[in-house]
Order: structure tokens, then C-alpha cells, then sequence
């Protein structure tokens, strides 16, 4: 499976210690893409356990929904 994520940050985020959890005492980094306080992970990637090898999803308003291409156009054309 493949999710096709878009970002706007430029930037790098540096983490420090006020990024630990006092509760957990743990930092995860997101990998799905999908976590609301990215780039920090907050349990969004449990929705994509059930995604299907070979298929790329975009989520949309916490909608999940396969698509069959993707074209993507330069900007000049």
C-alpha cells in the first residue's frame, strides 16, 4: 500500500526535550503521514492497518479512499 500525503512545511523540526511525553516518556515520529500533530505520531496510523498491498489511498476529511492513478502536472503546463 502506498498514501499519497501532501505537506507544505520547508523546514526541518528539530526535536527537543520539551517534545517528550511526561506521560509516556517517549518521542515518536510519524510515518504515515496522516497524524494531526505532525510531525509528531498521535495513533492516526491504527486507520491504516487494513490497507491493501499494490493500492494507493488519499484521506481526505478522516475519508479514506483508493485511487486508480495519479497524474501530476509541472507547473508551466
Amino acid at each position: 500500500m502506498t498514501r499519497l500525503v501532501e505537506l507544505d512545511a520547508n523546514g526541518p523540526r528539530i526535536v527537543d526535550p520539551d517534545d517528550v511525553d511526561d506521560e509516556k516518556g517517549d518521542v515518536a515520529v510519524c510515518q504515515c503521514g496522516l497524524s494531526a500533530s505532525f510531525p509528531f505520531c498521535d495513533g492516526t496510523h491504527r486507520r491504516t492497518e487494513d490497507e491493501a498491498d499494490g493500492v494507493t489511498y488519499v484521506y481526505d476529511d478522516g475519508e479514506r479512499e483508493a485511487v486508480e492513478r495519479i497524474v501530476t502536472v509541472d507547473e508551466d503546463g
